[in-house]
């Protein structure tokens, strides 16, 4: 599988997983100047939470985890992106944090998910 490919699959099972846990999918592949978000979902609950999740996948784990490839510099372009996005939209934003999710896509198996919530603080 090339890397596009696999970087695909990665994020169509995180948004699956996000979806399996109640999640609205608001954005996806969300473009502005500075970059691209993978995801931006809408995590349940009172008060709701802007969630912009950063999709990491792997095949396996010869390169290590797939979250470890979210590095510091990765996360504060993370904060500049999500202030993007949070400009561009109609109302405010109360509440958001920025999520990994890091997707092992092993060949001819079943992918696991890893989510690690709030990153980059």
């Amino acid at each position: 599988m090339e890397k596009r490919e696999l970087g695909r699959a990665g994020e169509d099972a995180a948004a699956d997983y996000l979806r399996r846990l109640g999640w609205h999918i608001l954005d996806r592949n969300w473009r502005c100047p500075v970059g691209e978000l993978d995801i931006v979902a809408c995590e349940p609950g009172t008060p709701q939470v802007v969630v912009f999740c950063e999709v990491k996948c792997r095949s396996g784990l010869g390169f290590g985890p797939p979250l470890e490839a979210i590095t510091y510099a990765k996360q504060r372009k993370l904060q500049e992106l999500a202030l993007h996005w949070l400009r561009a939209q109609p109302r405010p934003v109360p509440r958001f944090r920025i999520d990994g999710i890091g997707v092992l896509l092993p060949v001819g198996g079943t992918p696991r998910i890893s989510h690690v919530r709030g990153i980059g603080r």
